[in-house]
């Protein structure tokens, strides 16, 4: 007497299918517990690289910590070394800070961290179509230097902005210039402003002339391709137009008193 009959073909599908769909499942939920683990780490490391600038802007408020730039770290790391001996505003004397806040930035004793008057400018050209021109301020200057990275792109300058504002926000108006002074490129692996005078004079920036200061002024825009020692005519034009504004500074450096 036989039993009922079962369709060998259909049980082993059902149980074929069975396994593929918790397979299926088992692989989809391992790849979005994978996607969720990415991004935490993604949002974790970005959070540690914003805290990193906003804690050192914090300790370069104290006077004795002397910081180095990116371009620093690179000379350093390449093993070429660099030239820079950190001065006071009061060891550099006036002339130099004048002359570069002129050229540089001539309403940094006024903005707080951002000249909108400039960018909006900027901005109003770019979307014209016309050349693009610098709206850097001494700040954002500063900030670039100090924890971002050298090059035209936009990513870097959107970085910058609210870097810029927060060290405005942060440290005196004094204090950023100093650090400006100390940290920018003047040259290939020359950093500073008493490192400059030196090189391209050799003497101290405190003993600078009005004219070497604005040569050295206008030098920035440019460090690799300009030599202040040896200026173009161009150069030299620029110097003596920076060398009147210095001048006639007045309250523009008001921010800078002691």
């Amino acid at each position: 007497m036989s039993g009922p009959t079962v369709d060998p073909e259909k049980k082993p599908s059902t149980r074929g299918g069975r396994r593929r769909g918790r397979s299926g499942k088992t692989r989809t939920g391992s790849a979005r517990r994978w996607r969720g683990w990415l991004l935490r780490r993604v949002v974790i490391v970005l959070a540690v690289l914003a805290l990193i600038p906003a804690g050192l802007t914090i300790l370069y408020k104290v006077p004795f910590i002397h910081p180095v730039s990116t371009l620093m770290l690179r000379d350093l790391a390449t093993l070429e070394g660099y030239d820079r001996r950190w001065k006071s505003l009061e060891e550099m004397g006036t002339l130099i800070q004048y002359s570069v806040m002129m050229s540089e930035d001539g309403q940094f004793c006024a903005h707080d961290g951002i000249d909108w008057a400039a960018l909006n400018l900027v901005i109003n050209d770019a979307l014209s179509g016309e050349k693009a021109r610098g709206a850097s301020t001494i700040p954002m200057q500063t900030v670039k230097n100090l924890y971002l990275w050298q090059g035209r792109s936009f990513v870097r300058k959107g970085l910058e902005l609210p870097l810029a504002v927060y060290l405005d926000l942060v440290l005196s108006k004094r204090r950023i210039l100093e650090l400006y002074l100390n940290i920018v490129e003047w040259g290939p692996n020359i950093y500073g402003a008493e490192a400059a005078a030196q090189h391209y004079f050799g003497r101290s920036a405190s003993e600078l002339t009005r004219r070497q200061a604005a040569l050295l002024a206008v030098t920035l825009p440019n460090p690799l391709e300009r030599n202040p020692a040896k200026p173009s005519g161009g150069l030299s034009r620029l110097a003596a137009n920076i060398e009147q504004r210095a001048r006639k500074a007045g309250g523009y450096v008001g921010c800078l008193k002691p």
